[in-house]
């Protein structure tokens, strides 16, 4: 019988949120708490002890023995060290359960056995992880039974940011200092905080897990590095929003009520455009709390889909042929009082302060389109992006034919006056009501597209953490908004000043803006008239993280040093490297121990049958003679390309790490890679499927 529960109980269930923090802690403690949270004033030791105390409390009575300070490396993905609550025992010899504001506070795992590009080196391994308070705690419950989850920071002895949170709450600051000098030029006293508000969609794969565990590439790779594709893929557009299979339905609402619980507003599934392919989308949170929340999305996902015999596969592209997997970073700026920077109202020719939002996003874009191309790179992107399935690797930006037309009135006249209307759409149909279009449609190939109130970033990977996108994002439109701030506070004249700033930057980015078809040749030719960078391969946009111009940028607002700058591009070398080192290996391992043994079987038995054949009757054996010689050709075309791929790979592995490295494995590693996936695959095409050694892409796609 299925299990029913009312969303509205279970909901932050798990999470030590504001409203048991009002229950549970003494007035005083819980109003400094607050200031903590909300001003950044300092949590006295006294406080501390209390508020862990409580939390303590709370957690043991959901079952929690143990606690864990959550924090997100340089890995991409969360790490935790679980300690218990036990002290020494008393007396009596029964155990002391304890918690104190130090241990809340503060904790410290081994810094060296992370990624820190040079940062610490192997024998410095202090590092520390510090609470973030303004990401609530939670109790997470699985097999393990229920652990308290801290959410913290994570950095070097030095003081060096060692992972993502820190620069997210680094770059937050930064543009909420900026963006309260532009709001307060217009009038507005009231709103104390503006902070950047995000909701990123989540795209994923389902499959089998007995079937997963048959394919090495899945299980090492993430992606099938082998695969022909089956009769049908997706073409007919029949997945995309079908009905969702019962036992697909049945794991989503597990996922559902897990992350519910977690305090997760999962509110939007469906399934995507691949078969096997599926989404799902918060409501929008704080930048911080929804790049945890995404961590916990993704953990989430994956647990939950084991529980029901299946396996969910984040990479950006499990399956060629197919569309891959993305994360759409929806980003707006929203204050403390709820009023969203980025809404243009139903008159948006009129609305000045908007226009200046709007055009200094343009100018952020334009200016740092490498590094926000760089945010999004990732090895399993590069198989995305500009496959007509996904952004193009340019940068542009998505405005609509309402602010497109407000901007040209801008530039061309120096004044807008009109915004045009969306109208009533009219279906035709008696019973179905008429009812007001939006002023502008979407465009589903722009990277970066104006969609209401709000700009989604759709470069952004599956498998990534959405903190790097949204760094940069806060820090470079708070640089726009510092240099508009530096002219309009000092004019004499401020409607002036604003409006000849706004239309001089509508003019300087217009370069930025299209709204056409992002897939089409015509827009290739026409980005580089503009000089519009095109950067296709992640390693191509590594250095752009720190390039002079980036490193100003950052230094400027706080939000990293050139040091930790510099030690971020090494670690994407070498992920980039590692990642395309285990691809060809597991190439490497599954032709040699599974697939050639499997086609030298078949065309063994396929010989001994011609012969058979021939001593029993001499009948006509040309057609089983012809698919031996053909199998036997790509035999032989596989083996030359194993070889290759095997001195590459060797050749590779003692390479320097760093830039020389990771360039050799993506002009020659991969270039080797091709040419032995091309003829395995049109032996998968010809070899007797009981005797291929794996589930092929029909098995693994169409039968979850």
């Amino acid at each position: 019988m299925s299990e029913y529960y009312n969303v509205s109980e279970i909901f932050g269930e798990n999470v030590f949120n504001d409203t048991v923090m009002r229950a549970r802690l003494p007035k005083k403690v819980y109003q400094q708490l607050k200031r903590t949270i909300e001003e950044g004033k300092d949590l006295d030791p006294a406080t501390a002890d209390v508020v862990a105390h409580e939390m303590k409390e709370w957690a043991i009575e959901k079952g929690a023995t143990h606690y864990s300070h959550w924090f997100q490396p340089l890995t991409g993905v969360t790490a935790e060290k679980h300690d218990s609550f036990i002290t020494a025992p008393g007396e009596d010899g029964k155990a002391l359960m304890s918690f104190s504001g130090k241990e809340l506070i503060k904790g410290e795992p081994d810094a060296s056995s992370f990624p820190s590009g040079g940062l610490r080196a192997t024998f410095e391994a202090r590092g520390y992880t510090v609470w973030d308070c303004t990401s609530p705690a939670f109790v997470r419950q699985d097999a393990a039974g229920a652990t308290l989850c801290i959410p913290t920071a994570f950095c070097s002895y030095t003081g060096e940011a060692l992972d993502a949170k820190t620069p997210i709450l680094r770059s937050m600051e930064a543009v909420n200092e900026q963006a309260l000098r532009l709001i307060r030029l217009f009038g507005n006293t009231t709103s104390k905080k503006v902070f950047p508000s995000v909701g990123p969609e989540q795209e994923y794969f389902l499959v089998d897990r007995k079937k997963y565990l048959k394919r090495k590439d899945l299980i090492f790779a993430g992606r099938t590095l082998f695969g022909a594709m089956p009769p049908k893929g997706q073409e007919m557009d029949d997945h995309y929003f079908g009905g969702i299979l019962e036992r697909i339905a049945a794991y989503m609402k597990e996922v559902n009520k897990e992350l519910w619980k977690l305090g997760v507003t999962a509110k939007t599934q469906h399934n995507e455009a691949a078969p096997a392919q599926h989404e799902l989308a918060p409501i929008y949170a704080s930048c911080n709390i929804a790049v945890d929340h995404n961590q916990l999305i993704m953990e989430t996902l994956k647990k939950v889909a084991g529980r029901h015999g299946m396996t969910c596969l984040l990479h950006e592209k499990p399956f060629a042929g197919v569309n891959g997997s993305g994360k759409h970073n929806n980003w707006s700026l929203t204050t403390d009082d709820g009023i969203n920077l980025l809404e243009p109202g139903d008159t948006p020719h009129e609305n000045v302060q908007f226009l200046l939002v709007l055009t200094c996003m343009l100018k952020a874009v334009d200016k740092h389109a490498e590094l926000l191309r760089e945010s999004a790179a990732d090895v399993g992107n590069d198989h995305r992006l500009g496959a007509d399935e996904a952004p193009p690797a340019i940068v542009s930006v998505f405005l609509g034919e309402q602010l497109e037309d407000v901007l040209s009135q801008l530039i061309s006249t120096g004044e807008a006056t009109s915004s045009l209307d969306g109208g009533v759409l009219q279906t035709g149909v008696k019973n179905i009501p008429d009812f007001a279009k939006d002023a502008t449609d979407r465009n589903r190939t722009s990277p970066f597209a104006f969609t209401g109130n709000k700009f989604e970033f759709r470069m952004v990977g599956a498998s990534d953490s959405i903190a790097a996108p949204n760094v940069v994002l806060n820090t470079i439109v708070a640089e726009a908004f510092s240099d508009a701030c530096d002219i309009l506070e000092k004019a004499d004249d401020f409607e002036m000043a604003v409006h000849d700033l706004i239309k001089e930057q509508a003019t300087a980015h217009q370069r930025i803006v299209f709204n056409g078809n992002g897939y089409s040749k015509e827009w290739m030719k026409e980005a580089e008239r503009r000089g519009l960078p095109n950067i296709c391969s992640m390693v191509d946009a590594i250095p752009a993280l720190a390039s002079e111009k980036s490193v100003s940028l950052f230094e400027k607002f706080n939000v990293f040093t050139r040091t930790e700058l510099e030690s971020r591009v090494e670690v994407l070398y070498e992920n980039y490297a590692k990642a395309i080192n285990i691809e060809a290996r597991t190439m490497i391992d599954m032709a040699g121990k599974q697939i050639i043994p499997a086609v030298i079987k078949y065309t063994t038995s396929l010989a001994n049958s011609i012969n058979a054949v021939k001593a029993a009757c001499g009948a006509d054996v040309s057609v089983q003679t012809e698919l031996l010689m053909e199998t036997s050709r790509l035999l032989a075309e596989a083996k030359q390309a194993l070889t290759r791929l095997t001195e590459v790979t060797t050749r590779a592995a003692v390479m320097e790490e760093g830039r020389e490295q990771a360039v050799f494995c993506r002009d020659r590693i991969i270039t080797a890679m091709d040419a032995l996936r091309a003829p395995v695959d049109q032996l998968e095409m010809m070899v007797d499927k009981e005797m291929w050694p794996m589930p092929s892409y029909g098995d693994l796609i169409f039968e979850v």
